[in-house]
């Protein structure tokens, strides 16, 4: 069933308000792909990323954080995304996976993957926080879409 944030194909279907304020919060989001890639065929994954993080981008602006948790959210999701592209070129079980089931499997437990090359620990606390923020977002969406 599609809905105001996506439709049963998984495109993002924004309404022009959610558009303008992802837009301000996230001026170079629709350059993350080309960012993210290393081949030519990584953009289009890099794209589908964006689409299953955008619905959590908009819950974020939704909850009315100060701008700099949004901004630190933000790079962190920016830096998973990179992370998720890295690791499907050495895990052939997570490339074989949809894009939304690998974020979760990269996500799972007790916050992200340890960045590679290494952050500071703080920056890795502040990834692991973002991560399970998203995977807590991620779940409860899911269950709402199963008992819809």
């Amino acid at each position: 069933m599609a809905n105001s944030r996506g439709s049963a194909e998984g495109a993002i279907i924004l309404k022009p308000q959610d558009a303008q304020r992802l837009r301000q919060a996230c001026p170079d989001l629709d350059d993350w792909p080309r960012s993210w890639h290393v081949e030519p065929a990584d953009i289009i994954v890099g794209q589908q990323i964006v689409q299953v993080l955008t619905p959590f981008l908009l819950h974020l602006l939704d909850l009315g954080l100060a701008k700099t948790t949004v901004r630190r959210h933000r790079d962190n999701l920016w830096a998973l995304g990179g992370e998720l592209i890295r690791c499907r070129y050495d895990d052939d079980q997570l490339a074989r996976l949809d894009i939304k089931d690998a974020l979760r499997q990269l996500i799972a437990g007790d916050g992200g993957p340890l960045m590679c090359p290494r952050i500071t620990e703080s920056e890795q606390d502040s990834l692991d926080a973002t991560c399970r923020k998203l995977d807590r977002f991620m779940r409860d969406s899911a269950a709402v879409h199963s008992s819809v």
